[in-house]
């Protein structure tokens, strides 16, 4: 949907505020329209299997598996779902044990209604009881958006869990801050809606139908989205930032401990929500091997909107690494 359809929808509700009809604009990052990946996505979703997991708060979490062979975890971002990897879980499946959480506030998992229930400490231990779950010692992390945010911190906190770690659309921490705490006008005007999330009544300005609706060229995937947003709490997806809030205003960059582990970062260079300045110097806090690869013209969602990109580099990348 574009952000001047998404805007004319918001406009012809005429009962909502002006401030939550701002909204609109902040959607603009992830309300983009994804390139077909030439596959139906709903036939990964009646392969899975759906499991359920205990975190340590007690909240369950949902994750979904299919395929052989080493773990290869995925984490979505915001507002997603586990499903936003299926092209990746397709791509792997024949040759890697292939599983995607729902995080808690998504689809079939659970909901809590605190704030601090969505601290970052906590969506790590989420990880961990996953990961317990899958029984292994240790997977390939994959995550995008808030899910490669939790994948650099849970990568940073349990390197021993963490045999490989990819990243989509998401700086490392430590180039997140840089670019917050130096950013331009226009990378803070970008940044915004993290201010306009603060808003109590922020979630009233996101609906099923407006999430999905970025799925409509693909009618079997929207189905599933619309079901899933249905289950959702749009509150639950806002707490990550509330939650986090004081992190997102850090007036110097944080002391972060090295990763030993190799990395892929994948990066669309048209990500407004992420800016690309993020991506300078990561090479010098990873102490094993270090790819990136940048994609001009792709957007926030570049598994969707480069599926076969992304799926390729990602099966090429650990294939080569393989034991």
């Amino acid at each position: 949907m574009s952000c001047e359809n998404f805007a004319n929808a918001r406009s012809a509700d005429s009962t909502r505020s002006l401030s939550i009809a701002g909204l609109a604009a902040i959607l603009l990052f992830v309300l983009l329209v994804p390139a077909a990946s030439g596959m139906d996505s709903a036939d990964v979703a009646s392969q899975v299997t759906q499991h359920k997991v205990a975190s340590s708060d007690g909240v369950e979490i949902a994750y979904y598996t299919m395929g052989e062979g080493p773990t290869v975890l995925f984490i979505h971002g915001f507002p997603d779902l586990w499903l936003t990897w299926s092209h990746q879980m397709a791509a792997l499946a024949d040759s890697y044990r292939v599983a995607a959480m729902d995080l808690r506030g998504y689809n079939n998992s659970g909901k809590p209604e605190a704030i601090t229930s969505y601290a970052r400490p906590q969506l790590l231990r989420d990880v961990m009881a996953v990961i317990g779950d899958l029984g292994v010692e240790n997977v390939t992390l994959v995550g995008h958006d808030w899910g490669g945010g939790i994948s650099w911190r849970f990568a940073m906190a349990h390197p021993d869990k963490v045999n490989k770690l990819i990243i989509c659309n998401l700086t490392h921490p430590r180039g997140y801050e840089t670019v917050r705490i130096n950013a331009t006008d226009e990378q803070q005007n970008n940044m915004r809606y993290i201010d306009r999330f603060q808003d109590p009544d922020a979630a009233k300005g996101f609906s099923a139908e407006r999430l999905a609706s970025r799925w409509e060229h693909d009618p079997k995937m929207h189905a599933l989205y619309l079901d899933g947003y249905r289950r959702s709490s749009f509150d639950g997806m806002l707490n990550y930032y509330r939650a986090s809030y004081a992190q997102f205003n850090v007036t110097e960059v944080s002391d972060w401990p090295q990763l030993p582990m190799p990395v892929l970062q994948i990066h669309g260079l048209d990500d407004r929500a992420v800016h690309q300045d993020g991506l300078r110097d990561t090479w010098n806090w990873i102490d094993a091997d270090y790819t990136l690869v940048t994609l001009p013209g792709i957007g926030h969602n570049v598994q969707n909107e480069a599926a076969e990109a992304v799926s390729s580099n990602i099966r090429l990348w650990l294939d080569a690494r393989r034991d």
